[in-house]
């Protein structure tokens, strides 16, 4: 059985990072083995929550698979609790990068046009660095734009236009690295009906792929780590970039509509649970 390196916060609750993508995973046949960054009772967009750091265990527990002489097919990143975090991160990878090893960084930053409130110039510079180790990135418009230095206004002032999923696709190439694939997520257009659209936009050697979904313009906790899970899970499976695209989306749009119609506070995610199964039709 493949194995994939979970690099994320713990939230207990928000069905976010470690708690969203170790499920999913386990769901494609991949093991997920986790590397806690920080526990949180809740992910930060609820009125109270406790944090404890574990930068300082990183480190520890990095040496420890080496004694093991674990390898892993996986290797997933997202959100970085702070700047110090990019030393063991790197460490990590010198010891278990392969030249097969899928790395998938998420370079959490912002989103909606704004930065988080933890961003920095030595987070963006981090990140940067770590985004040049990934094989496969998925930032949103706002990360896309803080690591290429586009400006993020006037990309989405032409939202309504043509060829504005031209624009996102330079403003993707500008980042993206011979070799990498790039999925901007969250991308979103004029539906056929009038009506708001979002889909991801996937950036590859030689080739781009596009799908959009109707939007309800509603935004829900850990959508960006229940999509990276299940795309690098289909991806290890052996499915191309766009059918992967395609499954993720599929799941998460019926685990959105679900949350939809039982009123889910944004702050407690989608309930994707009941909707595991789709993850190997």
């Amino acid at each position: 059985m493949k194995k994939v390196a979970v690099i994320n916060d713990l939230s207990s609750f928000g069905r976010c990072s470690l708690t969203a993508a170790l499920p999913v995973l386990a769901a494609t046949g991949v093991q997920p083995v986790p590397l806690p960054t920080a526990l949180l009772s809740a992910q930060t967009g609820y009125p109270d929550y406790t944090y404890l750091d574990l930068t300082g265990q990183m480190d520890a527990i990095r040496r420890s698979w080496q004694g093991m002489g674990v390898h892993f097919d996986g290797i997933t990143t997202g959100f970085v609790a702070n700047p110090a975090q990019f030393d063991p991160l790197n460490a990590f990878l010198d010891a278990f990068q392969r030249r097969d090893t899928l790395v998938l960084v998420d370079p959490v930053m912002g989103d909606g046009g704004r930065a988080f409130g933890m961003f920095s110039s030595e987070l963006l510079e981090g990140m940067r660095g770590l985004c040049r180790r990934g094989t496969l990135l998925v930032p949103n418009l706002t990360e896309c734009c803080l690591l290429t230095g586009w400006d993020y206004a006037a990309l989405t002032a032409h939202q309504r236009e043509r060829d504005y999923t031209d624009r996102v696709t330079a403003c993707a190439e500008a980042l993206r690295r011979p070799g990498q694939t790039v999925i901007v997520t969250g991308v979103q257009v004029p539906g056929e009906d009038g009506g708001p659209a979002i889909g991801n936009l996937a950036l590859w050697d030689g080739g781009t792929f596009f799908l959009a979904q109707p939007y309800n313009g509603r935004s829900y906790s850990g959508t960006g780590d229940l999509f990276a899970a299940a795309l690098l899970g289909a991806l290890l499976r052996g499915e191309s970039v766009p059918r992967a695209v395609v499954r993720a989306e599929r799941f998460l749009s019926a685990a959105i509509a679900a949350a939809e119609r039982e009123g889910t506070d944004r702050n407690d995610g989608i309930p994707y649970e009941a909707f595991l199964g789709m993850l190997l039709q």
